[in-house]
């Protein structure tokens, strides 16, 4: 507690200075200063501190086993969502075949951004953190800039298919894989043009910044997403079924229908958080705020189709799952069996044969079946 001055405090402080012929004032300021002094430092010490100079603690407390599990999924969330997204990224700039196809620039292109988002969740989901304007650990916009960047290169990508299906002559003539990489830059360059609008601001021109341009830009970029999905499945469904068999028949159809999947489900994880977002705006009240990023629903559905895309890039196709297969998790696996072994994996008869080991000779049969 702080010291208090009493009147005999005061009285002793005149009496003495006047004996002694000082100015009683400035006993009088100084005993004023040490109490204020004493005050400030007990507030100081005895008020709590903030999250930033405690530390920030998990997302939930471990003090049941349903926080606990909370804890683990978000952690386990951010490391898929890097691991897939990196091996998706390593497949294609390890085939050169596939890096020739404009889409998977636009595939390149996801994977990154979502890979920045899986870097990223480690902080705003497995850590409380509420990415708000005016909280302390906000993250400067910067983290939901990432999964938009997702958004507009799946819109890109629709509109690259659609091209390319509906005018294949036009398409091979202008979309060139430079012109492809222009628009990926473009997108990017944008995005954080608008992150350091943001951070440029108050924080009042901001808000309005923000409600004014998700209002607008998710209902229109939703229409459009919806549009060309209706427009490219029956592209799809009727207008390739028509031409005679080929190659190219195959791998457009293939191409159409990937998108399409991988449309769908980015739209079934976002709408929720767009529909929330514009019935806020239209009924003109606050939405509803969850205590930070890691327990919103909303939120971490967008974090989910972050690594459901990739997967959904290795199901639907098959140079990219062949690529990934033999050049990215086998070597890796390999590695760490010859790692764990004494002697090598192939050694050399008196005859000059290989003697392969059992586990090699049961994947070489698999290869032959």
């Amino acid at each position: 507690m702080g010291i208090k001055v009493t009147e005999v405090d005061v009285f002793l402080c005149v009496y003495i200075n006047q004996s002694t012929g000082r100015n009683p004032l400035s006993c009088i300021a100084s005993l004023c200063s040490e109490e204020l002094n004493h005050s400030v430092a007990h507030t100081l010490f005895s008020a709590p501190m903030s999250n930033r100079s405690q530390g920030l603690s998990l997302v939930m407390p471990p003090t049941s086993f349903g926080n606990v599990l909370m804890v683990l999924f978000s952690i386990l969330l951010a490391a898929t969502i890097i691991f897939l997204n990196v091996s998706v990224f390593l497949s294609i700039l390890l085939n050169k075949t596939l890096r020739r196809e404009n889409r998977f620039m636009y595939m390149l292109s996801t994977c990154l951004s979502d890979i920045c988002t899986g870097v990223s969740y480690y902080y705003v989901g497995v850590l409380d953190v509420r990415d708000s304007y005016d909280s302390p650990t906000r993250t400067f916009f910067i983290v939901p800039t990432f999964l938009g960047l997702s958004y507009m290169a799946i819109l890109a990508a629709q509109a690259d298919r659609y091209h390319a299906v509906v005018s294949p002559f036009k398409y091979s003539q202008h979309m060139t894989r430079n012109k492809t990489l222009l628009i990926i830059f473009s997108y990017w360059l944008y995005a954080f043009l608008i992150v350091a609008a943001h951070n440029l601001v108050t924080v009042g021109i901001a808000k309005q910044i923000t409600s004014i341009g998700t209002f607008a830009g998710n209902i229109t970029t939703v229409i459009i997403m919806i549009g060309l999905n209706v427009r490219l499945f029956i592209i799809a469904r009727f207008q390739l079924e028509r031409e005679p068999p080929s190659e190219e028949r195959d791998n457009k159809r293939s191409s159409v229908y990937l998108i399409l999947v991988v449309a769908v489900f980015f739209l079934g994880t976002w709408l929720p958080i767009f529909c929330h977002i514009t019935a806020c705006h239209f009924v003109r009240s606050p939405c509803y705020n969850f205590k930070n990023e890691g327990t919103d629903p909303l939120r971490i559905l967008p974090r989910i189709n972050a690594s459901l895309t990739p997967l959904l890039y290795i199901r639907g196709c098959a140079g990219l799952r062949e690529t990934l297969l033999t050049k990215v998790w086998r070597p890796c696996s390999a590695q760490r069996r010859n790692l764990g072994r004494l002697g090598p994996i192939h050694t050399r008869s008196p005859r000059g044969n290989f003697k392969v080991g059992s586990m090699s000779m049961i994947v070489n049969s698999c290869q032959h079946k």
